[in-house]
């Protein structure tokens, strides 16, 4: 089970996230509450541990504000499907986002997962599914069509997790990773070390059927 903690907003939040000992973390550089400065990620990156995946969150991916992150050493670009890739540095990965839909079966599909692809690097090839309307606002998905989703490729199911549910949803829809950003907080933006090391460990446990 894959932990990505998302939304990490300053040094703080990174510190608080050590005892999570995630496996991804994100850095949300469209307009959020979440938002980090572009000037202020590398010292945010420098102390990000050095096994430990890197994502520069957007919504609607902006070729500019990619082609600006060329070498501070992130994994990749996380932002809502249908982006073309341009201006995406060498190296660099894509992580798509998918929003909850009835036909997300079907879209899912037709982008090329159909089942073969099982096993990645980390997030390297996997996609996100999200809530209806999108990152940050806690809006859940449909567990039984995630789980339909979860047989077609590396599921990393997002929307809606806190430390309460996410045992619950993993063991309904056996996704590849999880990911985190508002349910983890004890006020809106103000990420809670007791809340990131909770939903780590019940996400895990779950995962090893406990």
């Amino acid at each position: 089970m894959i932990v990505k903690l998302c939304g990490l907003p300053d040094l703080e939040a990174l510190r608080g996230a050590g005892a999570a000992r995630p496996e991804a973390v994100g850095f949300v550089l469209a307009p959020s509450v979440r938002q980090v400065a572009l000037e202020t990620l590398p010292g945010l990156l420098s102390a990000v541990p050095y096994d430990v995946e890197r994502w520069a969150v957007f919504g609607d991916v902006d070729p500019d504000a990619v082609r600006a992150l060329e070498g501070l050493g992130l994994t990749g670009v996380q932002g809502h499907v249908g982006w073309d890739g341009a201006g995406l540095p060498a190296g660099m990965a894509f992580l798509p986002v998918y929003r909850d839909h009835e036909g997300l079966l079907d879209t899912l599909r037709d982008d090329g997962f159909d089942g073969r692809i099982r096993a990645v690097r980390g997030l390297r090839g996997a996609f996100v599914v999200d809530g209806a309307q999108g990152g940050g606002r806690g809006q859940p998905v449909d567990r039984q069509r995630a789980a339909a989703a979860s047989q077609l490729g590396p599921l990393v199911l997002a929307g809606g997790l806190d430390p309460d549910n996410v045992a619950d949803a993993v063991r309904a829809v056996r996704p590849y990773a999880v990911d985190v950003s508002s349910g983890i907080e004890r006020a809106r933006g103000v990420k809670d070390p007791a809340r990131m090391r909770a939903f780590a460990e019940a996400a895990r446990a779950a995962a090893r059927g406990e």
